[in-house]
């Protein structure tokens, strides 16, 4: 469609540019101008000059690369008002005045190569684990700090300083703005992964608070999944998409109209979204094919074996139980381990599976993992052992946080209740 040029149309046609090439724009602002701040200053500029000169000249044929000229340019007349004060403006200034502007920045292959790039800066390992996942979701996804602050039960000021150090901590330990080499590639992947991944898991299973999701945060994780996907379609790039998608089919079924949970085997698979699910297992199928899958990959197999049942009984407990065995043999995990031992009750019964966390517990692992103890007292309580299931069911709701798991236990707890003592 062709954009509109002088007419009434002209301030929707800026919005929906800023939703859909900001921070593709942005990208290549930082990696012209080499700072966080002084992109989004003159990102700001740009489109603020676009409000004002779209309406009287027209909507430029290529909106993305006058933002990024405007852009550029706005903030060489910045850096040269302040030349009389910061030297290193001033040189700054004629250091990319002289630079040409090579058509290539603002071509689509230009623009991705910066977005790839700032996804990989952003998810640096020299920066810390929650300034990963700030510093990503305000510069790739665009959320404000308020937005991220209240995603993550935050305050907006602790949000901003955590932010503002993951910016200085890039300029000042000169964290290069660029793609790693390929030898280099794995392990730096592997952050990017574990960034989009905890976002992703915040907003399908809140760590706190009234829901049980926050599909704003799952959803900007998915969003990143795609974008990886589509810049560097590696195989566990690929899985760890597939795992999103598998998940997010199932939001629908798993809390009831009131708001509470409903466990795995007891949803109704009709409200599975189908789509999803079938997206997911080509991205499955895509990335085992390849031989060089990992962890996420392990992953989204066991979650596309549920997708695949019909129902909760046609489950391929033994399939799920195999590809459990392969994921801790490359990625031993106590919690893999809980999860396995929940696929070995289901294949050989729970006295099965009670065995294999009583293990773990007696290790010290997992000790104040609520969801531990939530499932040996649930083996316990299908083993008829009501005294074990109902103390295990009370230290797990000592230790749960989300309301919605709380009100759960409460109810299993209270079931136990007409069980006779013994």
């Amino acid at each position: 469609m062709a954009l509109p040029g002088k007419d009434g149309r002209v301030d929707e046609v800026v919005e929906a540019t800023y939703r859909s090439e900001s921070r593709r724009v942005l990208a290549t602002l930082i990696h012209l101008l080499g700072d966080f701040d002084r992109a989004e200053e003159a990102l700001h500029d740009a489109f603020m000059a676009a409000v004002e000169q779209w309406p009287r000249d027209g909507v430029p044929a290529n909106p993305r690369a006058w933002l990024v000229s405007t852009g550029r340019f706005k903030a060489i007349d910045s850096m040269r008002r302040r030349a009389r004060f910061d030297e290193s403006a001033s040189e700054l200034a004629r250091r990319l005045d002289g630079e040409a502007m090579e058509p290539a920045l603002w071509d689509e292959q230009g623009i991705e190569d910066d977005r790839l790039r700032l996804i990989f800066t952003c998810c640096h390992p020299a920066l810390q684990a929650d300034a990963r996942i700030a510093l990503t979701m305000r510069e790739v996804c665009g959320l404000t700090t308020e937005e991220i602050a209240r995603a993550f039960l935050t305050a907006a000021p602790t949000m901003a300083k955590r932010i503002v150090r993951a910016k200085a901590k890039i300029r000042d330990a000169r964290i290069p703005y660029e793609v790693p080499t390929q030898s280099e590639l794995a392990p730096r992947l592997d952050t990017v992964l574990q960034v989009i991944y905890l976002v992703f898991t915040e907003g399908y299973s809140a760590s706190s608070g009234e829901s049980l999701t926050r599909p704003d945060l799952s959803g900007e994780a998915i969003r990143l999944g795609r974008l990886l996907v589509e810049l560097l379609p590696e195989p566990e790039s690929q899985g760890l998409l597939a795992l999103m998608l598998l998940h997010e089919s199932r939001r629908g079924a798993r809390t009831s109209p009131e708001g509470d949970l409903v466990l795995l085997d007891d949803q109704n698979r009709s409200l599975w979204n189908r789509d999803l699910i079938g997206e997911g297992i080509a991205l499955v199928e895509q990335a085992l094919e390849s031989r060089r899958f990992g962890a996420y990959t392990l992953e989204a197999a066991i979650a596309a074996t549920h997708a695949e049942a019909p129902n909760a009984a046609a489950t391929d407990w033994a399939q799920i139980v195999a590809l459990y065995d392969a994921l801790l043999s490359g990625n031993p995990s106590p919690v893999v381990e809980l999860n396995r031992a929940v696929a070995v009750a289901m294949r050989d019964g729970p006295q099965a599976g009670l065995t294999l966390i009583e293990g773990i517990l007696a290790r010290g692992e997992l000790e104040d993992y609520y969801l531990a103890h939530a499932t040996r007292a649930d083996f316990y309580r299908r083993l008829g052992e009501v005294e074990q299931a109902r103390a295990s069911y009370e230290r797990a709701l000592e230790l749960a946080r989300p309301e919605v798991a709380r009100r759960f236990l409460a109810r299993r707890l209270k079931e136990l209740l007409s069980f006779p003592r013994q």
